[in-house]
């Protein structure tokens, strides 16, 4: 029998996203302790565990606003924290959060044009003056706001107030106005939270389609393990700030230690 040869490491593609044993302490309480996980680029990855097992400190410490006690996050193969806060969405990292951040009083559109101004380049002086930059860059940001807005299904009130919204279409406004920034990552927490049954079938082939047309890698933190398993190519676990499972959503949906922590009980 033939025997292939072995793959050599140095050809796979590195990691967009590696996390190296990351450790969060806040006084005696530690919130994450030394979680390591790799992300491959063009992946849905599911972070899940139950409340309180650092998801959300994880992905602060992605966002910048918190700072590792030890460990290393890198993107792209470049150190988070050569990067400052104010710089994270134009290294290309995007999020939404689960308590909704929009403009309440400004349209539909409007949001999601914001969400490209980390993009732009024109200072101050030539914004007062409408200088002819500033007025191509106001109208390349129309046009890809016009194409999330279609993307996303949200035409019929594009010019509508966010605030005379529903929940469900305004958690679109704000994916929308992270996707305005043009991520390579997009950081999703909680999207399912709120959302009736058919709204969270909707989001899951929404997510399947951003990735393809807009060719983005996901990390998405939520509770609705149905909507994980079913979506994600890769999924971690973590509880009380500790990697218990990493791998494909059968192997993580089967692991002892992840039954464990959901249900109290052994496998």
């Amino acid at each position: 029998m033939t025997r292939s040869p072995p793959i050599n490491p140095s050809t796979r593609p590195a990691p967009l996203l590696e996390v190296s044993g990351v450790t969060v302490k806040f006084g005696g309480i530690t919130a994450l302790d030394g979680v390591s996980f790799d992300i491959t680029e063009g992946h849905i990855v599911g972070l899940i565990g139950p409340n309180g097992a650092g998801k959300t400190t994880l992905f602060n410490c992605l966002s910048r606003l918190y700072v590792p006690s030890a460990g290393e996050i890198r993107f792209e193969g470049r150190p988070l924290a050569q990067t400052p806060v104010h710089g994270i969405a134009e290294l290309g990292i995007g999020r939404t959060f689960q308590n909704l951040a929009l403009f309440r009083t400004m349209t539909v559109r409007e949001n999601i044009m914001l969400g490209g101004h980390c993009r732009t380049s024109s200072g101050f002086l030539a914004n007062a003056l409408r200088l002819p930059a500033v007025v191509r860059e106001e109208q390349r940001l129309a046009e890809q706001s016009d194409e999330l807005v279609e993307l996303l299904a949200l035409g019929a009130v594009a010019d509508t107030r966010v605030m005379d919204l529903p929940f469900g279409t305004q958690k679109r406004v704000e994916l929308g106005r992270a996707l305005a920034a043009a991520p390579k990552l997009l950081l999703l927490d909680e999207p399912a939270g709120g959302l009736n049954h058919e709204e969270v079938g909707l989001l899951m082939d929404l997510l399947r389609q951003i990735r393809e047309r807009l060719k983005l890698t996901i990390l998405l933190v939520e509770h609705h393990m149905n909507m994980v398993m079913r979506v994600s190519d890769q999924v971690v676990a973590l509880d009380f700030g500790r990697k218990i499972a990493d791998g494909t959503p059968a192997q993580v949906q089967a692991h002892p230690e992840v039954i464990r922590a959901y249900l109290g009980t052994e496998a």
